[in-house]
């Protein structure tokens, strides 16, 4: 079992460190565009082998897709990262072109590939990739929805003092400040409605944390976050490796689910050895509903941009 992890940064370097520590894989590549930098972070990685007791192999090389032939999964996380005040609409015209020569390139070495894309602005690119690659839809994953879940279970653990591992909250819609949706009133803490232990100030203020989770962070450290990205993305790849059916929020292509057609837009999903295996339904109220339906709006957008670009 290979997995390959394109982009050395900071979240492609954490995910490659989830993924080693999990010990899922025979060979993990790490691929930058970058002479010596991937290289070096999975030397690195390497040396901690004994200290952690894995026995995967973590291989970094410099724009060698050769290297990542025969991969069951691949990771995206290449393009420019967002920087403070910058919108994810604006990371598009950089990020496409990447995204789009990444995807063709490790589809010429591992036609067979699941692709989990996690680049800025993530449901765009996930939407380019599904349409430059041709791949079947269900091998095309963006990760965005299972990250802002991590982040909406953390604000509520916050602020009921609980444990985020007795929670279960999840965040559907686009990934970005204002296209998610946190379902507030779907959330239980071990099965009892979060809704009974909070007036309406507190949920929204839940919500509203959730939001700006992003951009929180961004503000804080001068970058993107890297630590809950990287965690994020390792759990999906292991679902896939491990065929484990987990139910994540992730952006998939909708064909009239939640009433949208050719979109890509985070919803729950089963997570397995397919790729995402069926689409989970989910009952909103017509608010929710009504949010979904701006989200998807924000985002095909988005979408136009690379339309009127010629990029598929």
């Amino acid at each position: 079992m290979k997995i390959t992890v394109i982009g050395a940064g900071a979240v492609g370097a954490t995910t490659a460190d989830n993924l080693v520590r999990r010990n899922i894989a025979e060979e993990i590549i790490l691929l930058d565009i970058k002479e010596g930098v991937a290289e070096g972070k999975a030397q690195d990685m390497m040396q901690t082998a004994a200290l952690l007791g894995f026995d995967s192999k973590v291989k970094g090389v410099t724009n060698d897709y050769i290297s990542t032939a025969g991969s069951s999964v691949a990771v995206i996380t290449s393009g420019i990262p967002r920087k403070p005040g910058m919108t994810r609409e604006e990371l598009i015209g950089t990020n496409a072109g990447i995204v789009k020569s990444v995807v063709e390139n490790l589809i010429q070495h591992s036609p067979d590939i699941i692709i989990l894309i996690v680049s800025n602005p993530m449901d765009t690119m996930t939407y380019l990739a599904l349409k430059a690659s041709g791949l079947p839809k269900n091998r095309i994953i963006g990760m965005g929805g299972a990250l802002d879940s991590a982040r909406f279970k953390y604000q509520i653990s916050q602020k009921f003092n609980a444990s985020a591992n007795d929670l279960n909250a999840i965040v559907i819609g686009g990934h970005g400040d204002t296209t998610m949706i946190p379902l507030i009133e779907h959330a239980t803490w071990n099965s009892i409605p979060v809704r009974d232990f909070l007036t309406a100030e507190e949920k929204a203020e839940i919500v509203n944390k959730t939001m700006v989770g992003g951009a929180t962070l961004t503000a804080l450290i001068g970058t993107s976050a890297w630590y809950a990205p990287g965690a994020a993305t390792a759990a999906m790849v292991e679902s896939i490796v491990c065929n484990q059916n987990r139910l994540f929020t992730a952006s998939v292509l909708l064909e009239g689910e939640f009433g949208e057609q050719d979109i890509t837009m985070g919803v729950p999903v089963i997570i397995n050895s397919k790729g995402w295996d069926r689409i989970v339904p989910l009952e909103l109220s017509q608010e929710e509903q009504d949010l979904f339906k701006k989200s998807t709006e924000a985002v095909r957008k988005m979408n136009a941009v690379l339309t009127d670009s010629n990029l598929f």
